[in-house]
């Protein structure tokens, strides 16, 4: 009998315990660590923070899927990672506090392999004022989602009133990824703000650390769109002028206070932006877990980057952009440290970022950190699955693979949800991370590197949202869903 163990339970974690469990004999164990006991389908808590869903259509209670599918859940959350054991018994095994009963001692989960899906740990810390105990709203949660719904209400409710407001958008720090879930954000913002009739009482600003929008942390995209190649900033920029958005780029916010937002800009500028309404992204870390050898002494250091994210098969070595590789990024995801250890989705630390990093001259950086989530979470999960399970079962063959330097990904991106007037971005980008040495000119495969916006895309956005909720309940045929 093999354990296999899993933190967390997102995209990645999720998808890695069901299809180790559909794949794994009776007798192997899979087991599921996480703080939260329900999945949220993150991408549609944009829809949640414009008030057009609820929490309890982004969600769903995991205990009751788990056990109808012989996958264990521990409600706790994972301090620390035993590899060696201890003096005691030297089976590897995860410290976990349990999130029910704050008492409640801390208990060991032992595993034969693990894989880490912790995800990220929003740091709103890293700018004072920053996030919903702060000064402004995020959609990073389901209920950061509906606190940001009734703040936008609100405005509107004031603009009804004759009263003028600003929305500003974007990022709450020079490093933040998740560009795309803040476009999404604003343009859906817009598009009520016209629903509801009150746009001309509006000012709406985009405020990114993108050097030039489209960016998105992948180093910006060149589509080919009926034979025309045009770049992701120009498309970016035309949407937004469209719809009479102005934006703040190449910026480092440093400070939020009640209705205005400090920022530099890489040109040493420091200036500020009053807002009566602002959604502005954290940045991300690993959430904090620590290495124990069998001695008792820390290796943290030996498992995960100093962000706090896994170090995988990646090459870590400092260079400059110039010489950054697209052979720099993993492909198995496992541990060089531990061969049973393994890191999916947002967990796995980056070897560098994707985008032209920048420094401004107070020193602090203004680039988008790379985007590890949604579709290429989901293949990672299920590739390494499948690694886990080919060993359990004895099988001797390379590892599976799933490296985002030879992966696509496909994005909706929800521009306004209306089944008559709403429009979403679709997006194709092959390879994620830019190979200049495979596709010279443009880093990709322009043949399968494309993008349109129209009311199809919305359609499409809406099929998506139910179509992989279903596959997250494991319900009848979700293997037949792609990632």
């Amino acid at each position: 009998m093999s354990r296999v163990v899993v933190l967390g339970a997102g995209v990645s974690g999720h998808t890695a315990a069901a299809f180790a469990r559909k794949w794994l004999d009776k007798g192997d164990t899979v087991t599921v660590v996480s703080p939260k006991d329900y999945y949220n389908w993150i991408p549609s808590n944009i829809w949640v923070g414009v008030g057009l869903m609820r929490e309890d259509q982004v969600t769903f209670p995991l205990k009751p899927v788990y056990a109808r599918h012989g996958i264990e859940f521990v409600h706790g959350a994972a301090l620390a990672i035993h590899p060696e054991g201890d003096r005691e018994d030297a089976t590897p095994y995860v410290m976990v506090a349990p999130t029910e009963g704050a008492s409640a001692a801390h208990v060991k989960v032992p595993y034969d392999y693990l894989i880490n899906a912790t995800g990220p740990q929003l740091r709103f810390d890293k700018t004072p004022g920053l996030g919903p105990d702060g000064h402004s709203y995020s959609v990073c949660t389901q209920d950061h989602a509906t606190h940001a719904a009734h703040g936008l209400a609100e405005s509107v409710e004031r603009m009804k009133r004759g009263e003028q407001q600003t929305f500003v958008v974007g990022v709450g720090h020079g490093t933040c990824t998740c560009e795309g879930a803040a476009f999404e954000y604003i343009v859906n913002l817009e598009f009520e703000l016209r629903q509801r009739g009150v746009r001309d009482k509006a000012k709406v600003v985009w405020l990114t650390n993108e050097y030039e929008l489209g960016d998105f942390g992948m180093g910006g995209m060149h589509f080919n769109t009926g034979g025309y190649i045009t770049p992701s900033s120009l498309f970016n920029e035309s949407l937004f002028a469209e719809r009479g958005i102005d934006w703040i780029s190449r910026a480092h916010p440093r400070e939020v206070e009640r209705g205005r937002v400090h920022y530099e800009t890489l040109d040493g500028a420091v200036r500020e932006q009053d807002f009566d309404f602002a959604m502005l992204l954290p940045p991300f870390t690993g959430v904090g877990l620590t290495g124990v050898d069998r001695d008792g002494g820390d290796i943290t250091a030996r498992l995960f980057q100093p962000n706090g994210f896994m170090k995988v098969d990646a090459d870590y070595t400092a260079k400059p952009y110039e010489e950054w590789r697209a052979s720099d990024w993993p492909s198995t995801y496992q541990s060089p440290a531990y061969a049973n250890i393994f890191a999916v989705g947002i967990a796995f630390a980056p070897p560098h970022a994707i985008s032209r990093p920048y420094t401004a001259p107070s020193g602090a950086a203004i680039a988008p950190a790379p985007p590890r989530t949604g579709m290429p979470s989901a293949i990672i999960g299920k590739t390494v699955a499948r690694t886990v399970v080919d060993q359990i079962q004895g099988r001797t063959g390379p590892m599976h693979t799933a490296s985002m330097a030879k992966m696509g990904a496909a994005c909706v991106a929800s521009a306004g949800a209306n089944p008559f007037t709403g429009t979403a971005a679709s997006m194709v980008v092959y390879p994620i991370v830019p190979d200049f040495e495979r596709y010279p000119e443009y880093g990709r495969d322009i043949e399968r590197t494309f993008g349109e916006i129209g009311l199809a895309g919305h359609w499409i956005k809406i099929l998506l949202h139910h179509l992989f909720l279903h596959k997250a309940r494991l319900r009848p045929g979700w293997t037949l869903i792609p990632e």
